[in-house]
């Protein structure tokens, strides 16, 4: 068996896993990255594309924002339509300045991959069978195979950024941990299309047909999206059919605008909230969406791994540095504040934004209802604005 040695082992090489791993680098924290895909897997996810103001200024600390600013694209408001009806939501006014900025997560994690290439640090493609041993204990480790040899890796703390369907979570014992869990009866069929968009801010569609989202990844590609059954087959829908379909959910205005052209990539995302309490256990930290997932319909999913990173990175710097080990048993309590808002602004958003087959005409008019109450009001507005742009991430004190 070969061994390595290092302070903070990270399992998941996403953009999770690498933004933490770059910010320790730079504080003089060692870490190794271990991960189960290929490099090329990895950046062959198509995933969110909305960051934070706290997301930007996280990648900015980290010394990876050089491309995200020379070419994402600032929005500082978004659209809703309602019908037949077009609300603007100014981030930007309602927030005292703050806005987000569209730049795509496979471009990010390009980034953090090419900065951790430059700093020598170690990160582990093509690892199979990662197991998580004595997290209780004052000396975990992580065992894994890779070349055909067994390794283990020593270290102080183990960082869980392994998504969903990871190694971390599922190596907790069950009856530690507490699910919270929502599913849809819908998802998301979403198409990438090398298309200018519809408008050049993000339009969120609420419709009788099913809600709808255009997105845009640059000046020239897009990204739009369907709600859908959540039992439908994406061989089901041409390019054609999705397009004729998207147009029938938008604004005549709109509808005459869209561009229309062959898809890059078309898949059908399923809907789900979940959370897990704790998000630690012992020396191992559950981070992003290893420990929660919200429905897109709020654009969170990543920016939530964001303020995972940031709130471990904090705690992390003061214990290396200050001996601060008490701070350690918080990392649940502070991300789960800010992890059960985000849940909440989610399911508010796709609750009001989606049809939902079965509901009874009082739900269907309360649910009308509600959105025009907050649309209208300059408060509500403000409501919605403060939670797109992202709740401030909380002090570690």
């Amino acid at each position: 068996m070969k061994t390595l040695k290092t302070q903070v082992a990270i399992i998941g090489a996403g953009p999770s896993g690498l933004l933490l791993g770059q910010l320790l680098h730079n504080a003089g924290i060692a870490t190794v990255i271990v991960e189960r895909q290929t490099p090329e897997y990895v950046l062959g996810r198509i995933r969110a594309g909305v960051l934070e103001q706290g997301m930007v200024d996280l990648l900015r600390q980290a010394g990876v924002s050089q491309r995200m600013d020379t070419e994402g694209l600032v929005h500082g408001g978004f659209q809703l339509a309602l019908g037949g009806r077009q609300v603007h939501i100014d981030l930007h006014a309602l927030t005292e300045g703050k806005t987000v900025m569209i730049y795509g997560q496979t471009e990010v994690t390009r980034d953090l991959m090419a900065a951790r290439e430059l700093s020598g640090a170690s990160t582990l493609y093509e690892a199979s069978n990662v197991v998580p041993h004595g997290m209780k204990s004052a000396e975990p480790f992580l065992t894994f195979e890779k070349d055909g040899e067994t390794w283990r890796l020593d270290c102080d703390y183990i960082a869980g950024c392994d998504g969903f369907h990871g190694v971390a979570r599922q190596s907790i014992p069950a009856d530690t941990l507490k699910v919270f869990e929502r599913v849809y009866p819908f998802g998301w069929l979403g198409i990438l299309a090398d298309t200018p968009p519809v408008h050049d801010e993000l339009v969120y569609a609420r419709h009788a047909r099913g809600f709808a989202l255009c997105s845009m990844r640059s000046t020239t590609r897009t990204r739009y999206y369907l709600q859908v059954p959540a039992d439908e087959k994406v061989e089901d829908w041409s390019d054609q059919r999705f397009w004729d379909e998207l147009k029938s959910r938008l604004p005549q205005v709109l509808a005459d605008n869209l561009v229309s052209g062959p898809s890059i990539e078309k898949s059908i995302a399923p809907l789900r909230s979940f959370v897990v309490e704790p998000m630690q256990y012992g020396r191992m930290f559950l981070v992003g969406d290893a420990a929660h997932i919200v429905p897109p319909t709020g654009a969170k999913g990543l920016n939530l791994a964001a303020s995972d990173v940031s709130t471990l990175f904090n705690i992390l710097l003061k214990v290396y540095r200050d001996g601060r080990t008490e701070l350690l048993e918080k990392y649940s309590e502070i991300c789960l504040r800010r992890v059960w808002k985000a849940e909440r602004f989610s399911w508010w958003m796709t609750s009001m934004l989606h049809t939902f087959e079965g509901n009874d005409a009082f739900s269907q008019r309360i649910s009308e209802s509600e959105l025009e109450y907050f649309v209208d009001s300059e408060a509500g507005r403000k409501t919605i604005a403060e939670n797109y742009v992202g709740l401030p991430y909380e002090a570690i004190e």
